[in-house]
């Protein structure tokens, strides 16, 4: 089951607010801890709460934090996106989420409200949003904002077409549709939107069109003079009064508002008593204009009336206030229970509540995106604090990306290096780096400099090294490093931004050793991909691994795609996929593909298979129609490291994929290495997957 569905409207005055409601009656139907969240809140005046969120929290009686149930105001949005840091907004709006996530059994996600000009960013924004969120999502449109069906049918049809694209739509519903149009529009959308896809059409409702008194008092800024108690009056018309009392009389309808100028106390007092009168309609309040009030012996009057309705002065001209009643949009707020009950009646009568909640529960999305894997990395690394240690602490990419560490206090580090260096570089680069919140250390001023070179000497004096060599070793970054995490003195080594593999990699080799299990030290990158996350082996270590060595390889990239969240479904790559194609190099990888087949059963692959068969399920299906990874492959294991390392620098670059890694695999301890090539950021995601790596030694 989906953790959250995410509602979104593709313009304003919807009546997104309708499925809100009974969709959070649906949910608290079938279970008992629902959530409610909104990404991004419109600004409101004297920092007001969020009409939507007060409505829902206070009606169903939710337990969220007010503050914990939205994300940003637009206004924050706006200024994050003009300064280039949209990518922020969204990694907030994820930590937001899951934090609801955590501890509701569902969570409904309302977007945002259309409300202003800029409505393509607003649209880009909401399927960013629901994609970043891995929800499904219902699409809210209006059936009475065009001229005629048709118009109507192709903007819901492209309304499903563009979110298709990105996300996973569970159901269209076009509101507000005229009685009389609702056979034929549902009719034709069943015909032009593709199946699977659940359509509801639901007719406009006069009472929830209406606006209320209070609403009216809200837009126009009046004053409540009496009948504060009845401010909820609905509101379906409205008529100006201008003529004599006894012409103006046949102008009344139910539900209406009489429209005035202050000082006529004729209308005042006649349509009061119209009111109570059963020979005429009821009405739902009277609207002074000019900021004029009745005189006092009238006021006091009305002030002796058994019965009142609302009776509010408004400062501007008769006409003036009669044109700006007429453009003010009904919404549903938290007091207003009459229309809350509508709404959800509504819901309930028209949509398929059995159908959609069955939809929600068996619903499974395949989306991925690199900010849901970013973020899942970081808040496993957050669970269990690691300390790692950086060589290489003379680099400012280093430096900067252990400032971001520091700062997210997910990581311990050590820096290697020397202390004034590093001070020096931090103040002329202007670094946020607190270094009393850092380990610093030069190796030959270590208290265990002489303990490191002694291990090392025992564990090496079979190769013929001597004490000498101990000590010339353990004064080089690499080796002091790689020699802490032996002895237990931190839990994993990030380097590489200088040196080259080999120099980081040969420590390792000769005292950490690879597992019990383990022939050979592999690699993978992990692929951040505009919707999902691929796993690319060996991309960094063995040039020409034979078929024993490319199983193993694929084994422990599946093993490491899992423990990382990723479901395992391994593609041996090749020139050729299936039984095709002949040759050396093929038929390598096909002897490697059944090597895995034997040692790791359980395991999804296919191999020999071509990289667009592997990755696009048209294509895939094409060629090999029977195959559960075809199309799907999310461990991608290439023949040899010239195909792999060209093969991954090339979709990095030309996709603007972010390439984490490469990590390692096989060692006894997490040692990783970098791309002498690589950013602060790339420092800081390998950091982190090497603390997550160390979690399970």
């Amino acid at each position: 089951m989906s953790k959250g569905i995410y509602v979104a409207t593709i313009e304003a005055n919807s009546g997104k607010s309708v499925v809100v409601l009974g969709l959070m009656r649906m949910l608290l139907g079938k279970t008992a801890k629902v959530g409610y969240f909104r990404p991004i809140i419109e600004d409101t005046k004297n920092n007001e709460p969020d009409n939507h969120i007060n409505t829902v929290v206070s009606y169903f009686e939710l337990d969220i934090n007010y503050k914990k149930a939205y994300a940003y105001k637009r206004s924050e949005v706006l200024e994050l996106y003009n300064r280039g840091k949209s990518g922020d907004v969204i990694d907030h709006i994820i930590k937001k989420y899951k934090y609801l996530e955590e501890r509701f059994d569902i969570v409904l996600v309302e977007g945002t409200d259309f409300s202003h000009e800029n409505s393509s960013l607003e649209l880009d924004i909401n399927m960013l949003i629901s994609k970043n969120l891995g929800l499904p999502v219902i699409i809210v449109s209006r059936g009475d904002n065009s001229t005629n069906i048709s118009e109507v049918v192709d903007n819901v049809q492209l309304a499903h077409d563009t979110f298709k694209e990105e996300v996973d739509v569970l159901s269209i519903m076009t509101n507000k549709v005229n009685p009389e149009d609702i056979t034929n529009l549902k009719s034709l959308l069943n015909k032009r939107i593709p199946s699977g896809t659940d359509i509801t059409v639901i007719p406009k409702i006069k009472s929830l069109a209406s606006p209320t008194i209070k609403e009216i008092v809200n837009k126009l800024n009046g004053n409540i003079l009496f009948g504060a108690n009845m401010i909820n009056n609905q509101v379906d018309s409205y008529n100006v009064a201008t003529m004599q009392l006894r012409n103006y009389l046949n102008q009344l309808k139910e539900d209406c508002l009489v429209i005035t100028a202050g000082d006529r106390a004729d209308i005042i007092l006649g349509a009061l008593q119209a009111n109570i009168s059963k020979n005429y309609p009821k009405i739902s309040g009277i609207l002074l204009t000019g900021g004029l009030l009745p005189e006092d012996s009238i006021l006091k009057l009305i002030e002796g009336l058994s019965s009142i309705i609302p009776i509010i002065s408004v400062k501007g001209g008769t006409f003036k206030v009669a044109n700006a009643v007429g453009k003010i949009k009904s919404r549903i707020y938290a007091e207003n229970i009459e229309k809350i009950e509508t709404s959800i009646a509504t819901f309930e009568k028209h949509v398929d509540t059995d159908k959609l909640a069955n939809d929600l529960i068996t619903f499974k999305s395949d989306i991925f995106t690199p900010r849901m894997f970013q973020y899942n990395l970081l808040q496993r690394a957050l669970k269990q604090k690691k300390h790692i240690v950086l060589p290489e602490g003379n680099d400012e990419r280093v430096l900067r990306a252990a400032a971001r560490l520091i700062d997210a206090h997910v990581v311990d580090l050590t820096l290697i290096g020397e202390y004034d260096t590093i001070k020096e570089l931090v103040k002329q680069k202007d670094i946020p780096l607190e270094l009393k919140n850092i380990t610093i250390i030069s190796p030959q001023d270590s208290e265990h400099f002489e303990d490191y070179v002694t291990t090392f000497y025992e564990l090496r004096k079979h190769k013929n090294v001597n004490l000498d060599m101990a000590r010339d070793a353990m004064s080089d970054v690499s080796y002091f490093a790689t020699m802490m995490i032996y002895k237990g003195h931190a839990d994993g080594v990030v380097s590489g931004a200088v040196h080259t593999t080999a120099h980081t990699l040969r420590p390792a080799l000769q005292f950490i050793k690879t597992k019990p299990d383990t022939s050979i030290v592999s690699s993978v990158f992990f692929m951040c991909l505009e919707d999902r996350v691929s796993v690319f082996g060996d991309c960094a270590i063995n040039p020409n691994p034979n078929a024993e060595q490319l199983a193993e390889i694929a084994i422990s990239s599946a093993a490491s795609a899992k423990n990382f969240g990723i479901e395992p479904k391994v593609a041996m790559l090749s020139y050729s996929s299936g039984a095709s194609g002949k040759g050396e190099d093929v038929e390598r990888v096909r002897k490697a593909t059944e090597i895995v087949k034997t040692m790791a059963p359980e395991l999804k692959i296919e191999g020999p298979i071509q990289y667009d068969a592997a990755v696009d399920m048209r294509i895939g299906q094409s060629k090999m129609p029977n195959s559960e990874v075809a199309g799907q492959a999310s461990v991608l294991i290439f023949p040899d490291l010239n195909t792999g390392n060209n093969t991954y620098k090339a979709v990095q670059r030309e996709t603007g994929a972010l390439a984490i890694g490469p990590m390692l695999q096989g060692l006894n301890k997490p040692v990783n290495d970098l791309s002498r090539g690589c950013t602060a950021d790339d420092i800081y995601s390998t950091v982190i997957i090497t603390a997550i790596q160390a979690q399970d030694f």
